[in-house]
């Protein structure tokens, strides 16, 4: 179930898999990651844009969360406790993301217009209708990189997971107030330069995410032959996430909120997840500090 939903009810499940961690058993270990994982990962891919740097940024932070394990104070919330160590490493990552569109949201408006519009007849907008989603989602993704990493952190866990004022609060360490005001903040900075310059928003708007596609195939924007969004393997955020989620949406932002949560969302890891490796080592308790 979504850990940032108030709906939520897994927190004494998440405890009794810890004292079992702590007293060496391996299954609990491999079920509180295979638990927590997607979440983890999910929001790092949105941070940084990029699925190679969104693993090694939500590997480090299990990292740190399990070797911290005999630190934790049953008397708190595991959710509460897990995901700020999450948001501190997060925030604080160093890291330049390995491909950003753009910096702000004024490069990245300039880098839309700068792809000349090529129409498609009705055909060719069904053949290129995946093409037409990875450009789409490559493009929402952008303006997420064009938040600051504070704002795009709230704005994923408070709009795409769903998280209240009161749990996002939690795990970003702001009052509820000061959560709801950021949170409204990032709101207004993409819907404003969606109301600009979005089609899908404002039909007077003239950029079209199809009228883009054949310019940004040829310059190499986005790679044919290797769509990123489209896996076989990749669901959205609305697909699993949003019977579970505190949505609170009215009816300015609705549109634009319904397109962000069309963002892949990935489901499934692989056996040969380094984290899952260590479970195979006879020393993984020494191995992440938890003797």
């Amino acid at each position: 179930m979504n850990p940032f939903s108030n709906l939520a009810d897994q927190d004494e499940s998440d405890k009794q898999l810890i004292k079992r961690i702590l007293e060496g058993q391996q299954d609990a270990l491999n079920e509180l990651l295979s638990r927590h994982q997607p979440y983890i990962y999910n929001i790092a891919w949105k941070m940084v844009g990029n699925p190679d740097d969104a693993a090694d940024l939500s590997q480090e932070a299990l990292i740190k969360i399990i070797s911290n394990l005999g630190k934790f104070n049953f008397d708190s919330s595991f959710r509460t406790w897990a995901y700020s160590i999450v948001r501190h490493h997060f925030l604080n990552d160093q890291k330049k993301p390995a491909k950003q569109f753009a910096a702000n949201f004024q490069e990245l408006g300039a880098a839309l217009d700068a792809i000349p519009n090529v129409e498609l007849t009705a055909f060719e907008k069904q053949e290129k209708a995946a093409i037409t989603r990875e450009l789409r989602l490559t493009c929402l993704s952008g303006m997420l990189l064009c938040l600051t990493k504070q704002q795009r952190m709230i704005f994923i866990i408070g709009e795409m997971f769903g998280a209240d004022h009161t749990i996002g609060s939690e795990i970003m360490a702001l009052s509820k107030a000061n959560f709801r005001m950021k949170l409204s903040k990032a709101r207004k900075d993409i819907s404003h330069f969606m109301q600009k310059k979005c089609g899908l928003i404002d039909k007077a708007n003239p950029c079209r995410c199809h009228k883009k596609v054949t310019i940004s195939v040829e310059a190499g924007i986005i790679d044919a032959k290797q769509l990123l969004y489209n896996r076989e393997e990749f669901s959205t955020f609305r697909q699993q996430l949003e019977e579970d989620a505190n949505y609170l949406v009215d009816e300015s932002t609705i549109k634009y909120v319904e397109l962000h949560r069309d963002h892949s969302y990935k489901t499934d890891f692989s056996k040969k997840d380094f984290l899952l490796q260590i479970l195979d080592d006879v020393n993984w308790k020494k191995r992440l500090h938890l003797n």
